[in-house]
């Protein structure tokens, strides 16, 4: 077996750093959509998007009803409507799974992709599961370190509604069929 150079190995780790960087931004981009929020102090969705970045709605259900939208300030205003302050959901958590994520550090680019369930219940009443695959391009942020979303894709693959049964724990509910 052949010994890794300095070189071969600092760029290993610069790849590993990414992943983690494109991982953290996911995790932070969920919580903050997430009802009650999960984000941290001062944490904004703004600053998760690069200032081009681009949201969109791909197949059949989510193409016509999202579309794509282009620019910062345009993606923050769609999601608005959905999050507190705005009387949308009364519960909303979203979990991810089947994580891939591609680091090309010379392109400086990322590729990620992930399986998306969000639980959700909604002010009006009902509650449903819903299913998308998420594919998001990432780019370095210019502090070095963290990396911010490009492009955003979510295709719904299902959806299932469920009862909602408010617990003192908090519990958000149990599927009903």
């Amino acid at each position: 077996m052949m010994k890794a150079t300095l070189a071969e190995m600092t760029a290993r780790l610069a790849v590993l750093e990414a992943e983690r960087a494109v991982r953290r931004t996911m995790t932070r981009y969920m919580a903050l959509c997430d009802v009650p929020s999960g984000g941290l102090q001062n944490e904004t969705l703004a600053a998760l998007f690069s200032e081009d970045a681009v949201w969109q709605g791909v197949g059949p259900q989510y193409a016509e009803k999202f579309g794509a939208l282009t620019g910062r300030e345009s993606i923050v205003a769609m999601l608005a409507r959905y999050l507190p302050p705005t009387p949308h959901f009364r519960v909303n958590t979203h979990f991810l799974t089947s994580e891939t994520i591609d680091v090309d550090a010379r392109a400086a680019h990322a590729t990620g992709r992930w399986i998306m369930l969000q639980a959700s219940g909604y002010v009006t009443g009902g509650a449903e599961l819903i299913s998308a695959r998420l594919e998001v391009d990432f780019v370095p942020a210019t502090d070095g370190k963290s990396w911010l979303i490009r492009h955003f894709r979510t295709q719904r693959l299902f959806d299932a509604p469920w009862q909602v049964h408010p617990s003192p724990a908090g519990a958000l509910g149990t599927l009903r069929q």
